[in-house]
């Protein structure tokens, strides 16, 4: 078993590792600047405040359902260093853009912005999984994708709770967010400029842009092989689990906890946390084999805290006449530890369920072809957690209440939970 933390020391992982973990940090700090902004300065409604959280979450994964398969095709047949410095490049210009529609208080503007932080993300989200195997000795990959995971979420935990502390109820502080967005963006691109070359592993294929007939190629191309088809269909529902969630996040903490933006930010920096102990856990439980075995008890314990996430909402007492919990009443408040600990525990087993199915996909196919099939996953993944968004949407409209709706996500970890013992019957 390899120690982890060595992978940090590393130049063939670290500029990577850096890289990822400052790009969710802008894209969740820029997010959810947004949506504090818009949740509790410009609309004053609990379907209001979930339409829109649904369309932000849907604007920004619908880049990697249409544009996955090109990115894919890019990082196979290109540099993927050369691919990511140019990404970060366009990350800079996003960042005012980005900064424009905070300024303006322009909701069209920011969405844009957010739509574009998804499509560079897209060209990205190959490349840092598909990096691994070429840059990393086999027995490192699951390690390098732990660390990958537990980044991607600290780097979510630190964004958020900025997002939540920078900008208030009243919509002060948006200068704050603009200056850091833009910052960060150009700290990233200097982080990818020490990316060792990753060159393609084969030939130069024909780059086909028809994302339509390119997509459905992708996916006939990997989810033919039972093994990748059920780690990517796994995969695919555990992130439309946690859209679900994430979209329920805001309005849950606003209008039955009756609790301010930086509750807002803890809860999903617990989240986030959450994964990112789950995806270290898991590597030292599985001593760096790659394997699905813990996956189907993972997601099942995950729904469970699901469930007393659900009772614990539902009993909550909120404050009467437009009152909100601040941070510090909201700490001392007796039931607060409890719900903290619950979703916890919901994020620790969702990390130990996902890291392992990544690791998976890497390891399974020819390294030539593993920024494809990540590409694959990714398109997978992002049909599902749109469908997920405009499910919950759906649900709202028709009056379903948010705390109603984690019924649907612990119905749907069983699910998950049947695919992961699938996944292990055929591969270990």
């Amino acid at each position: 078993m390899q120690n982890t933390a060595h992978l940090l020391r590393t130049k063939r992982f670290l500029p990577l590792f850096l890289t990822q973990l400052l790009g969710a940090f802008n894209d969740n700090l820029f997010k959810f600047s947004m949506v504090i902004l818009v949740t509790y300065g410009i609309y004053e409604s609990e379907s209001e405040d979930f339409a829109f959280n649904a369309l932000a979450s849907g604007l920004f994964i619908l880049p990697f359902f249409l544009f996955s398969s090109l990115a894919g095709q890019l990082a196979d047949n290109y540099d993927k260093a050369r691919i990511t410095r140019f990404v970060k490049t366009l990350e800079i210009f996003i960042a005012v853009v980005g900064g424009i529609g905070l300024w303006l208080h322009n909701i069209p503007v920011m969405l844009t912005a957010l739509f574009l932080l998804g499509l560079q993300s897209t060209f990205f989200g190959p490349i840092k999984y598909a990096v691994l195997p070429q840059h990393l000795q086999k027995d490192e990959v699951l390690a390098g994708t732990g660390l990958v995971e537990a980044g991607t979420y600290i780097a979510i935990l630190a964004g958020t709770i900025l997002g939540g502390i920078i900008i208030d109820r009243n919509g002060n502080g948006v200068e704050i967010a603009i200056v850091t967005v833009f910052l960060v963006a150009l700290i990233g691109r200097v982080a990818a400029q020490f990316m060792p070359p990753a060159p393609a592993q084969k030939e130069v294929e024909k780059i086909d842009f028809n994302f339509v007939r390119s997509s459905i190629a992708l996916i006939s191309a990997t989810l033919h092989v039972r093994r990748l088809y059920l780690a990517i269909i796994a995969i695919s529902f555990f992130w439309t689990i946690g859209s679900v969630m994430i979209i329920q996040f805001p309005p849950l903490v606003e209008n039955v906890l009756t609790a301010t933006p930086e509750v807002a930010s803890l809860f999903l920096g617990v989240f986030s946390m959450g994964i990112a102990i789950g995806s270290v856990l898991v590597n030292r439980l599985l001593k760096s084999e790659v394997s699905a075995r813990f996956a189907p008890a993972s997601v099942i314990l995950m729904g469970v805290f699901v469930l007393i996430l659900y009772f614990i909402a539902r009993s909550w007492q909120g404050l009467p006449d437009g009152q909100l919990y601040t941070f510090e009443t909201f700490i001392v408040h007796d039931g607060a530890w409890a719900l903290l600990g619950t979703l916890g525990g919901v994020s620790i087993f969702g990390g130990m369920f996902v890291v392992p199915l990544y690791a998976f996909l890497t390891t399974t196919v020819d390294i030539s072809q593993t920024a494809r099939t990540i590409a694959a996953n990714n398109v997978v993944n992002s049909g599902c957690m749109v469908l997920g968004a405009l499910v919950a949407l759906g649900l709202s409209m028709l009056g379903v209440s948010t705390t109603e709706q984690l019924l649907l996500v612990a119905a749907m970890c069983l699910v998950a939970a049947w695919l992961g013992q699938q996944l292990h019957r055929a591969c270990d």
